[in-house]
């Protein structure tokens, strides 16, 4: 049998979970290769039906919230679409970022049939949290810079932080296909490490009938917390 999810909430209306790097939300044509899914394992751990009211990208960990019943499930994807409900991610990344920053760049949906849909939106504001430089030569550099960043968006177009990171030139680690494949190939060689470090820390929204402000907050998980201890002097203090 496989592990069961972690659970960080429940109540009568919603159960969240700590998604795991590399799982999927629900079946997907573009991933054939899954054979598990979020939904389904929640499902069958809970012996209940769940629906996800939002959706994390496969590479990415943390939180991810389900309603347990359609009129909740209902309220809540209008909550999600409305901007009413505040996200925050943390990621890894390379280079020294700035201290805060707004990236205001919109980006274009793709359409079903794989054409280049319209512009969007997509407003994401950066806070570093703590940088590093290790003695990892890369290129022609003599050694290597990182960042730990908060993310919070604004939006919530289709892989808006990683394609927004990318836009500034400070990509997150492990991504692909918007990251940096050098970076990638060193962590792996020198680290063995292939998990996209994004991780969805917070989310908090308002119950849609008591209207009672609920905040669920997931630690990071092995490999992002390995690499932390790996790159950062003292890094049990950066997340508390």
């Amino acid at each position: 049998m496989p592990p069961e999810l972690p659970i960080l909430f429940r109540s009568a209306e919603f159960v969240a979970i700590n998604k795991p790097h590399g799982l999927l939300v629900h079946r997907s044509p573009m991933a054939a290769d899954a054979s598990e899914f979020a939904v389904q394992l929640l499902r069958d751990q809970l012996g209940q039906r769940v629906y996800p009211v939002h959706r994390l990208d496969r590479k990415t960990g943390g939180v991810l919230l389900f309603a347990l019943d359609v009129a909740t499930n209902a309220a809540m994807q209008t909550q999600f679409m409305n901007g009413q409900v505040d996200k925050t991610y943390v990621a890894l990344v390379r280079g020294h970022t700035p201290d805060a920053l707004t990236i205001d760049y919109p980006l274009r949906r793709d359409e079903a049939d794989g054409k280049p849909g319209p512009l969007q939106d997509a407003v994401t504001h950066l806070k570093t949290i703590a940088q590093t430089e290790v003695p990892i030569a890369h290129g022609k550099h003599a050694t290597s810079r990182y960042s730990l960043v908060e993310l919070t968006p604004e939006t919530g177009r289709m892989h808006q932080l990683r394609r927004h990171t990318a836009h500034i030139m400070h990509p997150i680690i492990g991504d692909r296909p918007h990251g940096c494949n050098k970076q990638n190939k060193l962590f792996l060689e020198q680290f063995a490490m292939n998990t996209m470090l994004l991780h969805a820390r917070k989310l908090r929204f308002n119950h849609p009938v008591s209207g009672e402000e609920i905040q669920i907050e997931a630690s990071i998980q092995a490999e992002f917390a390995r690499m932390m201890h790996t790159l950062f002097a003292t890094p049990d203090s950066l997340l508390t």
